[in-house]
């Protein structure tokens, strides 16, 4: 979806300063460290953890800091965390899930909540937005890995489902149950994917004027902010014109 590769787009242009960096890293290592918890500690015979790392690599997440988060896990010093999504409406009606990991699900739900009601939006009940999206596999190559009918061949042959090509690269997305199988296919014939993970994919989006766009950033950035919050998806739709603007 337009919206899921955009937002995307608009983190990187805005280039995370360090503090967002160091934040990043952190979430994704708590990923591997709750991943390599919960199955095999080697990536190749835990397929959530084999992605997590992937997608630690892909965002330049250091060596030492990935076998960092496995150990801890193995060590039985690691805490307990629970995953919850939580569902709400931003700025002008605009769908957001937000997946969390926490070890307090108090602080986290207020903290959400409060996140919510500062930024003109209110959380909801779990499934009150989730109808508007599906959760599949995404996995995304550069534009130079090759041109839109090689890569859709490749993700024809692996088991994708569907394929967004542009000048910023090409996005595959498949089931989720499909994720391990499909990314493995795709590595073997166009090598190494920039990243591969579960997401919510918008099935129904809302359009977005400059001015909605903004508010929901903030929204958005301040949930990010917080420590327990993995990963923030809306289903919003702007315009070229609107996006080169933020």
């Amino acid at each position: 979806m337009a919206g899921h590769s955009k937002w995307a787009n608009i983190q990187h242009r805005k280039g995370r300063q360090d503090a967002a960096r160091s934040k990043l890293f952190s979430k994704l290592a708590k990923e591997i460290t709750v991943a390599a918890k919960m199955g095999d500690p080697d990536p190749e015979k835990n397929p959530r953890l084999r992605l997590a790392v992937k997608e630690a690599k892909s965002q330049s997440v250091p060596k030492d800091v990935i076998e960092r988060a496995i150990k801890k896990a193995i060590g039985g010093d690691a805490e307990n965390y629970d995953e919850i999504r939580y569902e709400g409406y931003g700025p002008n009606g605009v769908a957001v899930i937000v997946e969390a990991m926490t070890d307090n699900k108090n602080r986290t739900a207020s903290n959400v909540r409060s996140t919510f009601s500062k930024n003109g939006g209110n959380l909801g009940e779990t499934g009150s937005v989730g109808f508007m999206f599906d959760r599949k596999g995404e996995v995304t190559y550069p534009a130079a890995v090759g041109d839109a009918d090689t890569v859709m061949m490749a993700a024809i042959e692996a088991g994708a489902e569907d394929v967004e090509s542009s000048e910023d690269g090409h996005s595959i997305y498949c089931a989720d149950t499909d994720l391990n199988d499909v990314s493995t296919a795709l590595e073997a014939e166009l090598g190494e994917s920039e990243s591969t993970k579960l997401i919510w994919k918008p099935s129904t989006t809302t359009e977005l004027d400059l001015e909605g766009m903004q508010k929901l950033m903030k929204l958005v950035d301040a949930l990010e902010d917080d420590d327990d919050v993995q990963r923030v998806t809306t289903n919003f739709e702007a315009s070229d014109e609107v996006m080169a603007q933020l």
